[in-house]
């Protein structure tokens, strides 16, 4: 039940070790663990979503920029398993950030697929452009005749995809990676979905609103009040006009149709918590990790026909 948990919060579920896939792994801060060398051993993962892939990856950009030595990955033993990383495109990246350890599969270009935007680097505004043009076309067919959403939700889609990367060149002061998917989502919804998961190494929600909101809140300042900061009171480190609206209109398009939203920095997770899902709507004293994490899901329409807005 647990891996199954797992799995439908979009991480992946291990069947022994594999914990390297399971959630973005541990982070050890600078001077941490002295000149260990990580290994991340995926060689048991029966299952990983796109949140998995890109947040393993920003681990290991994180410990190439940290200039600490490139870390081990072991490969999943499972042929299903290592297929569908190497068709999401994973692999094609990890081997700037870690030392792999096993087979990686050969996959063949092209054909229909249930991953709509392979792992893809986030590194400028052109990136973002060029992300939302590569899938905008057939995420809106999908959307439309597989989810059963209206048009809003299709227009929506995009400005949410574009919004959680710019945030990447905005804020983070590093790339990142993103990734989107179609599938089953099994446990509790029983319906089809659409996940966008977007992670960097980056300095995270807390050091980027330090400057502007540390003294405000004083003793309570820490990750979980910088996330709330951020995603319910639209608050950036930017005192432009209208700053900060980017993650809050992401949050009010996925309660809008459903979706469900979690972040993550640091040590804190913030969650919009649909009614079909378990997940708490703050998450605090988890393992450190690197800059930010942002998971989207957007599910289908419950009943016939097309899809309509909740109010």
């Amino acid at each position: 039940m647990q891996q199954e948990q797992q799995r439908e919060r979009g991480e992946a579920g291990p069947a022994r070790r594999g914990e390297g896939a399971q959630r973005p792994p541990p982070h050890q801060p600078d001077g941490a663990g002295g000149g260990e060398r990580l290994l991340f051993d995926a060689h048991a993962t029966h299952w990983a979503s796109p949140y998995g892939l890109v947040g393993l990856l920003a681990a290991g950009q994180a410990q190439a920029e940290g200039k600490r030595e490139r870390p081990l990955l072991t490969l999943p033993a499972d042929r299903d398993v290592a297929h569908y990383w190497a068709r999401a495109g994973f692999f094609r990246h990890a081997t700037e950030y870690f030392e792999l350890h096993g087979k990686v599969p050969r996959v063949a270009a092209g054909g229909e697929s249930d991953v709509l935007l392979e792992v893809t680097p986030v590194r400028a505004a052109e990136d973002v452009h060029e992300v939302v043009d590569r899938i905008q076309e057939r995420a809106a067919r999908i959307l439309s005749h597989e989810l059963g959403l209206e048009a809003q939700a299709t227009m929506g889609f995009a400005m949410a995809l574009s919004e959680a990367c710019q945030n990447i060149v905005e804020h983070a002061g590093t790339g990142g990676w993103v990734a989107v998917q179609t599938h089953n989502w099994r446990r509790t919804l029983k319906r089809r979905v659409v996940v966008i998961a977007v992670a960097d190494a980056g300095i995270g929600f807390r050091r980027s609103l330090e400057a502007t909101q540390a003294k405000r809140y004083g003793d309570r300042w820490n990750d979980a009040t910088a996330l709330e900061a951020a995603l319910v009171q639209g608050i950036s480190r930017f005192r432009d006009p209208g700053r900060g609206q980017g993650l809050a209109g992401i949050r009010r398009y996925l309660n809008r149709w459903e979706g469900k939203l979690a972040v993550r920095s640091g040590n804190a997770r913030w969650g919009l918590v649909p009614p079909w899902d378990d997940d708490v709507p703050l998450a605090h004293g988890l393992p450190a990790f690197p800059g930010s994490q942002v998971l989207m899901i957007i599910p289908a329409h419950a009943g016939d026909g097309a899809g309509h807005a909740t109010h």
